[in-house]
Parts: C-alpha cells; structure tokens; sequence
C-alpha cells in the first residue's frame, strides 16, 4: 500500500485527539462524551481519519470498538504527537515566565505519601509560583496519561525495566508491611503467623496490580487462599481510614505507616515481597524546566530515605522484576 500523505492538510489534530479517546474509552460513544461531540461527528471524524490513512483502525462490535493492529500503531504515534504539542505549549510559557509554570506528576500509592509530599514541599520554598498537579491513579491508567502527556512523569513503584518508549529511573528500595491499627487485637503479638488472620477483613491492591499478584503468589506458597473478606483498593485515604476504624490487615509500602504511631506492623514477615520506588518517563519527550526541578527535588529526598542511601539510577533490563505496570 502507498504511504499516506498526512502532511497535506486533511489530517486534523481533532482526528488525533479522537484515536486515543478512542482507545482509553472503548466506544464511540465514550468517546464522543469524553470530547463533548455527537457521536454522529466523532463517527464521521473516524470515518475521515480511516479514508486518510487507507486502512481499517477499529473492529465495531455491539459493545464498542477494538483497535485492529493498524489502530493500535496509530494511536501510539498520535498520544506521542499531543504529548510534545502539550509540552510545547507549557515550554514557552515557562521561558517566558521562569519563576512559573506548572508540572503535572502521576503517583499511585507508593512513593505518594512521604516522597511526594516532601518533594512539593522543597520545591515551593524557592518556587513558590510553580503550580504542581498531582494526579492519582492506577498504574495503567497513568501510563496512558504519560504517552499522550497529558501528565509529565509518574512517581509510584516500578516493575519493569526501560524500554524503547519508557524510562524507569530508581530512587529508593522500600518494604512491603502487614499493617493494622495499634487497638487491633494481634498488635504487639510475636510471632503472628499467617493463619491467624484468615478470619480478619484484608485490604488487598487492585487485581491489576504487581504487589497483587506478589500477595496471591505469597498465599499460595503458604498453600493458603486469599481471605473471602476483603476490599480492593490503592486509595490511601480509604486504607488509612479502614484501618484506624476497623480490624482490617493492609499490605503496604513501609514508609506508608512510618510516621504515624495510630499504626503498627505486624510480625509477618514478607519476604521476597519489596520493590523500589522511581521515576517513570516518556523516552521520546523532553521534560520542562519546572518538571526538571521537581524530579531534582524527589532525588534529593529520596537520597536520605533509603537505608542503603539509594543513588538514582535508571532501572536496567536485568535489574527488574517483569511486570507491566510502572
């Protein structure tokens, strides 16, 4: 097939923005709300871009669409396209303004409450006008936010080595914790040992996560099942409260409970589960001053929160663990 003049101008940055709504939201009419069209317009926009390009980028089904191998390739290229317009735009506001500008860091629930904060923390006393957007979310979801960038970098766990299109960075090694309330009926008990607390309501992460399938994996070689009884969830604010009102068992980063005595852990040791704490960014964007300065802060703090003072180091291929969520 010939290649596709998309430099001609029937190519629209409308067509764009549509392919990734497309892809995050799974049908037309996600999409279309997402975008706040109709969907008879983002039909005929998808109709356009396909003509454009001279190949089908989406199968229809009675639940929505699913990218075919042509839809996946392209939308890959457009969310690198919109994250360097994105970039671009906040660039040359910040040259014009160097004591402003704005960076945007995605975090799930490691590295969110300690590492984070102090970095923000750091940076405002000598950039007090930097405006810094942290957003919260799943691993893959902010992974998605970081190829369209629509976020600059994520600060959370990291599983998986660099590859051609994403950079993983380490800044620190961390535990993982059995953690209940200080009023819990086995806090202050050694040993404790696994059985016990099959009876207890859990907090589990999410399925999709990598410390999710670590704990199944930990189970399993204790030839227990999962307990019936349990919540899923990443959101720190609903395992804090859960816990402080609750019997509940959370398996969480150390540094999570470090600094509040209304928490204690448990004497279970989890062994092999730990993981480090980094940086995931786009190989192919260059980042702003203003994230630049952030990321200095979060390595300077990370520097003194590791017990093996951890030097930032980009995560190689044999150093990782295999899992695909940053």
């Amino acid at each position: 097939m010939k290649i596709p003049r998309l430099l001609d101008g029937r190519l629209k940055f409308r067509h764009l923005v549509l392919v990734d709504a497309l892809s995050r939201q799974g049908s037309v009419v996600g999409a279309a709300a997402e975008l706040h069209i109709t969907q008879p317009a983002a039909t005929r926009s998808l109709h356009e871009l396909e003509e454009i390009l001279g190949v089908t980028l989406y199968e229809r089904g009675p639940r929505g669409v699913t990218a075919t191998v042509f839809g996946e390739a392209f939308t890959e290229h457009a969310r690198a396209v919109l994250a360097q317009l994105s970039q671009a735009g906040r660039h040359v506001v910040e040259l014009a303004d160097a004591d402003r500008g704005t960076v945007i860091v995605g975090t799930h629930l490691a590295g969110s409450n300690v590492l984070l904060p102090r970095a923000i923390a750091e940076i405002k006393k000598e950039r007090p006008y930097l405006t810094v957007v942290v957003r919260e979310a799943s691993p893959e979801a902010l992974l998605l936010d970081l190829e369209a960038g629509r976020i600059d970098f994520v600060v959370g766990r990291l599983t998986v080595p660099s590859d051609e299109r994403i950079v993983r960075r380490k800044l620190y090694d961390e535990s993982v914790e059995l953690v209940v309330r200080a009023a819990h009926p086995l806090a202050g008990r050694a040993p404790v040992e696994l059985a016990d607390l099959a009876d207890y309501p859990w907090i589990l992460p999410g399925a999709e996560t990598a410390l999710r399938r670590e704990i199944e994996e930990f189970f399993a070689r204790h030839g227990m099942r999962l307990p019936m009884n349990r919540v899923e969830t990443t959101s720190f604010l609903t395992v804090r409260q859960l816990l402080l009102e609750t019997d509940v068992v959370a398996a969480l980063p150390s540094l999570i409970v470090q600094d509040d005595p209304r928490l204690v852990r448990l004497a279970v040791p989890l062994d092999p589960i730990s993981h480090s704490v980094g940086l995931t960014l786009s190989a192919a964007r260059a980042l702003g001053p203003s994230a630049q300065e952030l990321i200095r802060s979060l390595e300077a703090i990370a520097a003194h929160m590791s017990p093996q003072n951890v030097s930032p180091q980009e995560v190689s291929p044999q150093g990782a663990d295999g899992d695909a969520s940053p």
